[in-house]
């Protein structure tokens, strides 16, 4: 049975929890393999609205949710979500947890905020929440995993020498006053016994559903052109969202993969700083922004619109090896005349059918766009794709066309009924 990834092909925010929310009651496993709460899905089930951050969307239904070793926790805000679930009837018991997974902790949070004060105009535009910094001890060896918080001396040396670096950078760079070791072993020790039941070899318990033809989901944070290989750097987030992260982040082979379903807004968002070359700074942008309830789920900034670039799609379509494309709020696009799509661009007076090879060609790439017909009519409750207006079907179709994939499924609605199949995605 099928290793099925699902991928944002902008930068995040398409609305990948719908998506995945689709496929829900036949999976067997959701599993989270990168980034932290950092990211935000957003579900409507039965009318009522879900933020999740670090919980797989997969909590929702019946399969089994996974948080892998790509992830890095802050158990603060795990336990946060899992108790405000439980609160309205969401059964979180069978959360498993990789003991490889890092573990977010305060002297990271720090860490972010004071960096990012100190580029001024050269921030990044991180959401503040430690993620990078936590990356950044992985990489450095000086991380603290899950499976650290069950012995205590272990992770007393860990957070020591941790702290050994960063309290001289606080003290005598950010003028802040050094953290105590004893402040960050006693937390995380005070979370040990309620995580222990989660913990899991994740590696062993996917490997093991796919052997026995069950249906494991990869559900990746942000998206491809975040990616910190592939996206946009260096604003982008501090883990590897593309596809290939799924093996990585959770321990399965690239042969376990037979799906990868790249999800694309209708039009483009993106949160935080760098390029965007169609973006909107007018009316049409205030609009596509109020119309699409375009603010942060983890944040509640607001995302910066703009139209559909083509060449963004299309590089994340190649580059994932999309099998199928889900094109989430398209009933957003509702009462325009005309909407244009980003088909090109001109760099330097030279048109470019693909995404320029540099950042700086990219940062002054003007948008060529192709106008297409819009429609008036209200689609939100059209479920097949013959009920969609001929202009409709007609702009869905030449956005396939453009990036190369076939789009399988429509989002006209924010509620989980609210989509068209075209084609299935498992």
């Amino acid at each position: 049975m099928p290793g099925i990834v699902v991928v944002g092909a902008q930068w995040g925010d398409e609305g990948k929890g719908k998506a995945t929310d689709q496929l829900g009651d036949r999976v067997d496993y959701t599993v989270r393999y990168s980034g932290g709460n950092n990211a935000g899905h957003t579900l409507v089930v039965n009318g009522e609205k879900y933020a999740l951050h670090l919980l797989p969307s997969g909590i929702l239904n019946d399969s089994v949710p996974v948080i892998g070793n790509g992830v890095v926790v802050d158990l603060d805000v795990l336990f946060e979500e899992i108790d405000g679930l439980n609160a309205r009837g969401v059964d979180t018991s069978k959360l498993i947890i990789s003991a490889n997974a890092h573990v977010i902790t305060e002297y990271h949070k720090v860490m972010d905020k004071v960096t990012e004060r100190f580029l001024g105009n050269r921030r990044i535009g991180t959401t503040g929440r430690g993620i990078g910094p936590a990356y950044s001890d992985k990489i450095n060896r000086l991380g603290i995993r899950i499976q650290d918080l069950f012995d205590e001396n272990i992770l007393r040396q860990k957070v020591e020498a941790a702290l050994e670096q960063k309290n001289h950078l606080l003290v005598k760079v950010y003028n802040r006053r050094a953290i105590e070791a004893n402040e960050i072993v006693e937390t995380l020790l005070g979370h040990a016994e309620r995580v222990r039941p989660m913990v899991a070899d994740v590696t062993r318990v996917l490997n093991n559903a796919l052997d026995a033809d069950q249906v494991v989901l990869f559900e990746g944070a942000q998206a491809h052109h975040l990616d910190v290989d592939h996206g946009t750097y260096p604003y982008v987030t501090s883990s590897n969202p593309i596809a290939a992260g799924a093996c990585t982040g959770s321990g399965v082979g690239p042969l376990r993969i037979n799906r990868v379903i790249g999800i694309a807004k209708a039009y483009t968002t993106r949160v935080g700083e760098g390029p965007f070359p169609t973006e909107l700074l007018d009316a049409d942008g205030e609009k596509l922004r109020t119309d699409g309830a375009e603010f942060g789920t983890t944040t509640g900034r607001n995302r910066r619109c703009g139209w559909f670039d083509a060449l963004v799609v299309e590089a994340a379509a190649t580059a994932n090896s999309f099998t199928d494309i889900f094109l989430t709020k398209l009933d957003i696009l509702t009462g325009w005349e005309k909407i244009p799509v980003c088909v090109a661009y001109e760099v330097n007076g030279e048109r470019t059918d693909t995404l320029p090879l540099t950042q700086t060609d990219f940062h002054h790439a003007v948008p060529v766009y192709e106008f297409l017909d819009g429609w008036t009519e209200d689609i939100s409750g059209c479920r097949s794709f013959e009920e969609l207006p001929a202009n409709t079907q007609a702009y869905v179709r030449r956005l396939e066309e453009l990036v190369g994939c076939r789009i399988s499924g429509i989002g006209v609605g924010p509620s989980r009924e609210q989509a068209i199949m075209l084609h299935e995605l498992l």
